[in-house]
């Protein structure tokens, strides 16, 4: 199953619309991710990532309640914290 994972946008890299990117907090996992599809976007904003690109940009309430929603389900392995290696 495919899903889109809500995540909260940390820093912006870039001017142009086309090459924007982006380091998301997934609580915590932080990865990069492609703007390219949601221009609007801005630092703070949380957006739904998909394959590591942001669909869409949606409010703090419905990205909680999203995570929450696959933390249940068990559907975010991968993004879960790796803990240093001893």
């Amino acid at each position: 199953m495919c899903l889109a994972v809500p995540g909260k946008i940390l820093e912006i890299q870039g001017d142009d619309p086309l090459l924007r990117s982006a380091r998301v907090s997934f609580a915590g996992v932080v990865k990069q991710i492609s703007l390219t599809c949601t221009p609007e976007a801005k630092v703070g904003d949380y957006v739904l990532v998909h394959v590591g690109i942001a669909l869409s940009v949606v409010d703090q309430k419905e990205a909680e309640e999203t995570y929450r929603y696959l933390q249940e389900m068990g559907e975010l392995e991968g993004l879960e914290p790796v803990a240093p290696a001893p």
